[in-house]
């Protein structure tokens, strides 16, 4: 009887993990963001942990995001001015600062010091209380690790990034309007002439929107680094690295993004109803 040789499966071919670790993060990452997003709404609420996330957050940065935005303010201004002045139309560079300033600047500009102070703080926090197997005891006394760690974090996050945004905003506005009108001799009514009439509620909301949507965002990362870090100290080191990183992309991807649904959503729902 003859010998029948075994056909051997044919294999699928492997995809490089360099080209796969991204999608498998980015998976993750999307796992993690919907479970904490659940756990917002599970009892028990620690508003205690809220609190003292939100003193962490907002009060803390206070002083590094009026600085921030104060020095903003001051250079967006003389570059306006000296812009506008080519065409001797100074009297749309406060509403020209303002506008620049409610819809991108300050929501930016606020959010990467949410990233630089508070992502950092955020991933080295939770790495070390991963490395040090902290977290292993949550789950051990049956206390839900996401509950009681993430959702603090990530609610204060979306609270305070638009409470400072309105910091930076005023402050920002205030240094422009100091540099327009003590050091480039512009009137006080030429600066705020068109400020009424061009600048509308909805553009200071959307920057809101946009710093809250970010700093949630941001945030969920950092969170989600120091959360699976592993490694001992030099991985704590890493995830937060990443984490920084990660907030800054994020940050700029997010903010194309919400501003292109922005700009275009109403536009095409008038150019619906026109047709």
């Amino acid at each position: 009887m003859a010998e029948q040789t075994a056909v051997e499966p044919k294999r699928a071919p492997q995809v490089p993990k360099a080209l796969r670790r991204p999608f498998e993060i980015l998976g993750e990452l999307s796992m993690f963001t919907g479970s904490s997003a659940l756990a917002i709404f599970r009892r028990p609420y620690r508003f205690g942990l809220l609190f003292s996330q939100l003193e962490f957050m907002a009060w803390g940065s206070l002083f590094v995001v009026g600085l921030t935005g104060l020095f903003t303010g001051m250079v967006l201004a003389l570059q306006t001015v000296y812009a506008f002045g080519l065409f001797n139309a100074q009297s749309l560079v406060g509403a020209t600062v303002e506008l620049s300033l409610a819809r991108e600047l300050a929501p930016i500009f606020t959010c990467i010091v949410v990233v630089a102070r508070v992502g950092s703080a955020v991933a080295t926090e939770l790495g070390t209380m991963r490395v040090t197997e902290q977290i292993d005891a949550l789950e051990t006394m049956a206390v839900d690790p996401l509950n009681y760690l993430v959702v603090p974090r990530i609610v204060a996050a979306a609270i305070a990034a638009p409470v400072l945004t309105m910091l930076f905003n005023a402050i920002a506005l205030f240094g422009a309007y100091g540099i327009a009108v003590w050091a480039k001799d512009l009137s006080p009514g030429t600066f705020l002439n068109r400020l009424q009439y061009l600048v509308e509620m909805k553009d200071i909301t959307s920057g809101l929107g946009k710093a809250s949507v970010i700093g949630f965002v941001v945030t969920t990362i950092a969170c989600y680094r120091g959360y699976r870090a592993e490694g001992g100290a030099r991985g704590v080191g890493i995830a937060t690295t990443q984490a920084v990183v990660g907030g800054l992309v994020a940050i700029f991807a997010i903010d194309y993004i919400y501003t292109a649904i922005s700009l275009s959503g109403p536009q095409q729902l008038a150019g619906g109803l026109g047709g």
